[in-house]
């Protein structure tokens, strides 16, 4: 039975959906008034606020891209006053410059009501302690976790990434019920506790994990090893951080707070604004956000609109999970190929674990693709390799070679792991 979610259930949706464009209308005045950045932007795309009546004039207001906020000084972006500004973040910069990104206390508060929501959305409470190992400093996940937790009234256990061993030791000594960071961060932890035999002296109960992509399968492995149930958080450093937007316990896709962003599904190629239930690039417009507001910003994850509504009862719509990045995605035999294809069909495998590596080559001027699984035990390996070779077939439309290696046998990551590699000559 889907568990209700009753803090939220006075929300009337028709009235979160009419709220949205006046709330678009309201950024757009700030950013033309504020920022320099947008005013020229927009003058040069010949269009003024008073243009925009409807959902269909904002559509033609020109995207926003990483790009830009890379190569122009803070100064000339943001629509705060630097009086205004309390904090700062940045990216990590892991595929270019950093991006330095301004917080007024209004967006301080906003960041930590909507990590708050994800909590609750999560069922966490004033009982729990929540251990955050997330990186703390110029990146948003530590932090903005942590004033989640403190909102809600939990216990803030702020571990920051890594030290294995003392966060075991900390999870036993004080009875951690939350974990929170990155999915492969919760397996490697995950698979620490059963290798160590302790998984009758932790006490996690609820995994909130994000940063990254990451597929069903991983999911129902640490379910497993952990006995918790894990939600998937989603957010980008460019817009506040974690928290824009969470599965609940129904995990058929992600809120996201309609409050706060406006979301559109664009085709990568053209630009032409999709309609619910079409798979596109997700595009998001910052409704409230001072420091740095955003109008149209490519996210360059791709995903779908869910038209229908949750049986959860959440007021707030859906997006799926993320299936990847744009930036993410190769192209092997001609046929683009995104991550998530692989997970898709990596769980419709009997026998193959979660934890996968691509390897691309070239080998007489032809492509190839050799595609590396850990194997379940006590499941024939051929058997597994057999069927995974089909289903890659029947999902992404190539042949591949599969190669099945002992569970464990890939590389573990405290951070985000790496999946592809490709050693075609550029």
């Amino acid at each position: 039975m889907a568990k209700s979610i009753p803090e939220y259930s006075q929300i009337d949706v028709q009235e979160l959906r009419e709220s949205q464009f006046p709330a678009l209308q309201r950024l757009i005045r700030r950013v033309y008034e504020r920022s320099r950045f947008y005013r020229d932007k927009l003058d040069s795309a010949g269009t003024k606020p008073e243009y925009i009546q409807n959902f269909t004039d904002f559509s033609h207001i020109p995207f926003t891209v990483k790009q830009e906020l890379r190569e122009y000084p803070l100064d000339y972006m943001s629509a705060a006053e630097e009086e205004e500004i309390v904090r700062i973040h940045s990216s990590s910069g892991t595929t270019g410059k950093p991006t330095i990104i301004p917080y007024t206390k209004n967006d301080v508060d906003a960041f930590t009501d909507m990590m708050a929501r994800c909590l609750r959305f999560a069922g966490v409470t004033n009982r729990d302690r929540v251990q955050i190992t997330p990186g703390y400093g110029l990146w948003t996940a530590g932090i903005g976790f942590q004033s989640g937790v403190e909102d809600v009234g939990a216990m803030a256990i702020p571990m920051g990434p890594g030290n294995t061993e003392k966060q075991l030791a900390m999870m036993l000594d004080l009875k951690t019920t939350v974990i929170t960071g990155t999915a492969s961060y919760g397996l490697y932890l995950a698979e620490e506790i059963a290798k160590r035999d302790l998984r009758d002296q932790v006490s996690l109960r609820v995994g909130i994990f994000g940063s990254e992509r990451w597929g069903e399968k991983m999911r129902q492995r640490i379910a497993s090893i952990l006995n918790l149930e894990i939600f998937d958080i989603y957010g980008l450093t460019e817009i506040y951080g974690p928290g824009i937007g969470i599965d609940c316990h129904d995990h058929c896709g992600i809120h996201y707070w309609s409050d706060y962003f406006y979301f559109e599904i664009i085709d990568p190629d053209t630009g032409e604004v999709l309609p619910p239930g079409e798979e596109g690039e997700l595009v998001i417009s910052t409704l409230t956000k001072e420091g740095l507001p955003l109008l149209r910003y490519r996210t360059r994850d791709i995903t779908r609109l869910l038209p229908e509504a949750c049986s959860c009862g959440s007021p707030y719509p859906m997006t799926d999970r993320i299936l990847g990045r744009s930036d993410e995605a190769f192209k092997v035999k001609g046929v683009l190929v995104f991550p998530g294809q692989i997970d898709s069909a990596l769980m419709n495998t009997p026998g193959a674990s979660s934890e996968y590596q691509v390897v691309l080559t070239r080998q007489e001027g032809k492509d190839c693709i050799l595609l590396r699984v850990e194997g379940e035990p006590d499941v024939a390996p051929e058997q597994t390799a057999a069927t995974c070779r089909q289903n890659i077939k029947r999902v992404i439309g190539i042949l591949a070679d599969i190669e099945i290696v002992p569970q464990g046998g890939l590389p573990r990551s405290e951070k985000k792991t790496r999946r592809v590699f490709d050693q075609r000559v550029k």
